[in-house]
């Protein structure tokens, strides 16, 4: 893992269009804002792991009709 000091402002670059700037630091927490293209994903690592989890559980669930899944009976 790379680590870098930055200061309020101060950007960083990853790859030649995907941009990380200190927007703010109010005491132990970093704002931090992210100029990347629209393909690009970003997301916070608390979602990508609730997406992953979902995932898991979801391939635990018993099969169900589609029917079911959408709620008509």
């Amino acid at each position: 893992m790379l680590i870098l000091t930055r200061k309020i402002g101060e950007c960083i670059a990853i790859g030649d269009h995907i941009w990380v700037c200190v927007v703010s630091v109010r005491g132990k927490q970093v704002r931090l804002g992210i100029e990347a293209p629209p393909d690009v994903l970003v997301r916070r690592e608390e979602i990508c792991q609730q997406i992953v989890e979902k995932n898991r559980l979801s391939t635990q669930l018993p099969p169900q009709s589609a029917d079911e899944i959408v709620g008509r009976k």
